[in-house]
């Protein structure tokens, strides 16, 4: 069985307002402002699909977020978006590794990210066979052809897969695929789910 994880909010912790709040005080705009104006638009997705560099993304939302900020400030902001590890789903990860099932990890991430959270949290990387990210893949969640990229590198029919993943669109976009897809609401849904007998 391949198992399909997603990143944030499913394995590490994440919270976009932590981005916002150094941004606020390294800009000197108000949290309330950035919040109003903070978007995950196509700036957003032709970053995930590794279509524009950092630098221009962060030009670009800076533009859009009204704020003067350095290259610097700005990755100092962006990564301060990671909390901490689940270390139970660490647990169900190499479980599953070590009773012979197949463990990925596919994110919608980008370069900026990438060079910071895996030396910031190695054991993810160790629970998992192989990361399929979305800025090397140039396609992202919920666009069918990265779930269909997965299937086919991993070798896999759709039946003989399952999915994890924190936002609903994905997860409905999987289940169209015929994967089974559980959305993940908060941090008891993967262990609850392990615990089920099967």
């Amino acid at each position: 069985m391949l198992y399909i994880f997603d990143l944030g909010n499913v394995i590490v912790d994440i919270d976009f307002n932590r981005v916002l709040g150094v941004w606020s005080d390294l800009g000197r705009v108000p949290l309330a402002t950035l919040q109003s104006r903070f978007r995950m638009g196509d700036n957003f997705e032709q970053h995930e699909r590794g279509e524009i560099s950092d630098e221009h993304f962060a030009a670009n939302l800076c533009e859009e977020l009204d704020i003067a900020l350095s290259y610097e400030q700005f990755a100092a902001g962006w990564q301060a978006v990671f909390i901490d590890v689940r270390p139970e789903v660490i647990a169900v990860m190499h479980q599953l590794r070590e009773q012979g099932h197949r463990v990925v990890i596919l994110s919608n991430t980008n370069q900026l990210h990438c060079s910071y959270w895996p030396s910031q949290y190695p054991q993810v990387q160790l629970a998992a066979d192989k990361l399929y990210l979305s800025q090397e893949m140039g396609v992202r969640k919920p666009e069918a052809a990265i779930y269909r990229q997965v299937l086919a590198q991993e070798e896999v029919t759709a039946d003989q897969a399952l999915f994890f993943d924190d936002n609903l669109a994905n997860i409905e976009a999987a289940r169209a695929l015929g994967i089974t897809s559980v959305h993940v609401t908060d941090a008891s849904v993967i262990p609850a789910y392990f615990a089920q007998p099967r």
